[in-house]
């Protein structure tokens, strides 16, 4: 069949523009909202956000072309090309369909995230697609044996729950295996796990040969039973490359990545704010000889990572920060992290200081007696203006360290109202 014969009978054609403007009027914000500006691997998994309703569109228009087929009784007519060999010209318009409004979908992202120079995450992109044909086939195998105006909207409907529901499931190694977490990829210190884009390619894989199987040797018991068979033992596969990866499958980046200068404090930022170095450095700095002034020890060495090891604070600053961001992402290394057993829920009283003292490391950061609103609840704001500002530099060191320490356990109460000549 010519190439142009297949473009203008798939069903593909038509849908393309309908599921492209889907995707950009509908799906905008979402896929724009979220995603860490400069960041490519960011711009790459949030643009699988709209994977769910590609596949869904892959499925039924797959479905589709495998009842044209079965309708035109072409494998009963004693073809010289192998079944495989007939299916595969009409559903590849199906498949570059999706490939398409994937695309779509990143440069949505891309565009939002404002990339320089770069390449999006190819893990990522390899799995969404290997996803999308297994999409595809599994709807030419229903289309197969159902008649086109029932097997294409049973395959969307199927597809769609199959791709968007598991994401809300309790059971982790599930919303890996049609690889429904990558939109939570990443912020800037984070990079995707590379187990999750396993266990979705394995299950896309398996899902993939079973349905060939069944398109090839039709449907006869042993192919079914093989398919079948091999389906389960992907899911098993890929359910146990998946079984300790967290819900949103992210991990640490690593911070061989980041690049240092040798000031002092040394600053240490991800490569993908290289452009801002300059003024970032200069902001920080600044904020940390105000903290220094104010009597806090400083870390010989700021950094992005999200670990950050001995002699290291950690700075918290978004890819595109402002000079206030700057000074609370000093103020915020010099929080202590909640302790385990808060983690694992036990009762924390010294949560209660967490906000008044972000605010006085805020206001000791920027110099400013008056902190701006929106980044403070209104109630530590006024508290800490009006209570602990007011007090000695001696006495305000004093209330900040009695509270951090409160802040490293369970046990203690934190003396947030302890500022001597005053009440709450």
């Amino acid at each position: 069949m010519l190439l142009r014969t297949i473009v203008r009978s798939s069903s593909a054609t038509w849908l393309l523009p309908l599921l492209a403007l889907f995707v950009v009027t509908a799906l905008g914000d979402d896929l724009t909202t979220w995603v860490t500006p400069l960041y490519w691997p960011s711009a790459t998994g949030t643009a699988t956000f709209a994977q769910p309703f590609i596949a869904a569109a892959c499925a039924a228009a797959g479905a589709w072309e495998g009842a044209r087929l079965h309708r035109g009784r072409v494998f009963d007519q004693g073809p010289v090309r192998s079944p495989l060999a007939i299916t595969f010209p009409a559903i590849l318009p199906v498949v570059v369909m999706g490939l398409l409004a994937l695309l779509v979908a990143f440069a949505t992202t891309a565009a939002a995230a404002n990339l320089g120079l770069g390449l999006p995450d190819l893990g990522i992109l390899a799995v969404s697609a290997a996803i999308l044909i297994a999409n595809t086939l599994a709807g030419a195998v229903l289309g197969r044996v159902l008649p086109g105006v029932l097997a294409a909207p049973l395959a969307l409907i199927v597809a769609f729950i199959a791709n968007a529901y598991p994401a809300s499931w309790n059971i982790r190694w599930i919303r890996h295996l049609i690889a429904s977490s990558l939109d939570s990829c990443c912020a800037v210190d984070q990079v995707i796990d590379p187990r999750a884009l396993w266990s979705g390619a394995v299950f896309a894989l398996v899902v993939s040969g079973a349905a060939l199987i069944l398109i090839h040797f039709r449907s006869t018991l042993p192919a079914a039973a093989t398919a079948v068979a091999l389906v389960f033992s992907g899911v098993g596969i890929a359910a146990y490359l998946a079984r300790d990866v967290e819900y949103d499958p992210v991990v640490a980046r690593p911070a061989s990545e980041l690049v240092c200068d040798n000031g002092a404090p040394r600053v240490c930022l991800w490569p993908e704010l290289k452009a801002q170095a300059d003024t970032i450095t200069t902001g920080a700095r600044a904020a940390t000889h105000r903290l220094a002034k104010a009597g806090l020890t400083i870390a010989p060495t700021l950094t992005m990572a999200p670990e950050p090891g001995p002699g290291e604070s950690k700075l918290g600053i978004p890819t595109q920060p402002t000079s206030s961001d700057l000074a609370a992402g000093v103020a915020s290394g010099l929080l202590p992290q909640p302790p385990t057993c808060a983690l694992n829920g036990e009762a924390y009283p010294a949560a209660a200081a967490h906000g008044p003292v972000s605010a006085w490391l805020y206001a000791k950061a920027t110099g400013e007696a008056h902190l701006g609103k929106g980044r403070f609840d209104p109630r530590d704001v006024a508290f800490v203006t009006e209570k602990v500002l007011s007090q000695p530099e001696d006495v305000q060191l004093d209330w900040y360290q009695r509270n951090t320490a409160a802040m490293t356990s369970c046990a203690d109460n934190p003396p947030i109202d302890l500022i001597p000549g005053n009440s709450q």
